[in-house]
């Protein structure tokens, strides 16, 4: 997680000039303890936009191709992101996801389990309320607005565009 430290006030100090980005309700994140933040999910950006945009560390489920890139994979492990096997009962998964949040940590789920067009949730998957129920760690819901007109699913390039989190 030192990484995690280095990089967030640079990709702070990025979304703040390139994507205007402007967060409301940090005061609803708990001080102490485990949490969870669960999330809309419609841009690659959007993991970044919830680290700069939260007052404390956060941990990732992350989709387990993504580990198989080669120093992607690796850089991803560095600044908290764990694999998930999507449309599977991935114990594993969940057992990490409910380790890191009895060690205090906060946890991003995006109960949609992967990106959605638009920019809003759908349908939200079964294991999002299993962990919740499992670790009692609070909820925390977010809303990121405007990660789609930066980079949508089918761009190639981050553009500017006004980031909100909610």
């Amino acid at each position: 997680m030192m990484l995690y430290r280095i990089l967030r006030p640079l990709a702070a100090m990025f979304a703040k000039i390139f994507f205007r980005l402007e967060v409301k309700g940090r005061d609803n994140i708990p001080r102490t303890g485990g949490f969870i933040l669960a999330s809309n999910h419609a841009s690659f950006l959007d993991p970044v936009v919830l680290g700069v945009a939260c007052p404390r560390l956060l941990n990732f489920m992350a989709r387990h191709d993504l580990f198989s890139i080669p120093i992607f994979g690796a850089f991803i492990r560095k600044v908290g992101a764990f694999p998930l096997k999507r449309n599977y009962a991935d114990i594993a998964s969940i057992k990490e996801a409910l380790r890191r949040l009895s060690k205090a940590g906060g946890l991003v789920l995006f109960p949609e389990g992967s990106r959605t067009f638009g920019g809003l949730a759908e349908r939200a998957e079964p294991g999002v309320g299993f962990i919740a129920a499992k670790s009692r760690a609070p909820v925390i819901p977010a809303f990121i607005n405007g990660s789609n007109r930066a980079l949508g699913h089918r761009a190639r390039f981050i553009r500017p565009a006004k980031i909100k989190v909610y």
